[in-house]
């Protein structure tokens, strides 16, 4: 029986083929536009490895598309529901901490919702993604660092926030309690 990692490596080898050849891009020109290197752009699509988050947000990006759009099954109804069940763990740690990918649409550029929960102590690093992609961001639980470009924010529960993630930044949890929160991200077409 397949487990939900094996389809997870199988929809992410056929969407990330499927949509490197719909951008006409050859396999080095993916690595260079993404910074993933051939050898491991060739692993994925063959589904002999299953990338880190980081490997996944920089080929979504690079190809204009949501990371929901690499991972999922094909899409043809007006309406896509994810159970919860369904809903795809992206990072996690052992104290605790995780991050959910909620649902995501591919519009006039790709739209995804998330669900975050940052243990105390732990903290997440994120690569700058392409110009003009937005993250919003409301805490339901605790409080959140927020650090963007190197400058630090607190955000208590009830503080909803937005910023363009075109820059280094950092969600991490200095304090006693789980952080919970809620993120969308907006990334703009491809051009």
């Amino acid at each position: 029986m397949a487990t939900d990692l094996d389809r997870l490596t199988q929809s992410l080898a056929r969407n990330l083929k499927r949509w490197r050849g719909e951008r006409h891009l050859t396999l080095d020109a993916l690595a260079a536009r993404s910074g993933v290197s051939r050898g491991m752009i060739i692993q994925i699509e063959q589904a002999r490895t299953n990338p880190s988050v980081g490997t996944t947000v920089k080929l979504a990006d690079a190809l204009g598309v949501s990371i929901t759009t690499l991972l999922d099954q094909e899409q043809s109804s007006r309406v896509h529901i994810v159970p919860k069940d369904q809903t795809v763990r992206m990072w996690s740690t052992e104290a605790g901490s995780h991050t959910t990918l909620l649902v995501g649409a591919q519009g006039r550029g790709p739209v995804e919702l998330w669900d975050w929960r940052i243990a105390p102590g732990d903290a997440s690093d994120s690569d700058p993604h392409p110009p003009g992609t937005l993250e919003l961001i409301t805490v339901t639980a605790g409080e959140l660092g927020l650090v963007v470009d190197g400058e630090e924010f607190t955000l208590p529960a009830g503080t909803s926030a937005t910023f363009e993630a075109s820059v280094p930044h950092t969600y991490r949890n200095d304090g006693g309690v789980p952080v919970e929160m809620t993120m969308a991200v907006a990334v703009p077409p491809a051009h």
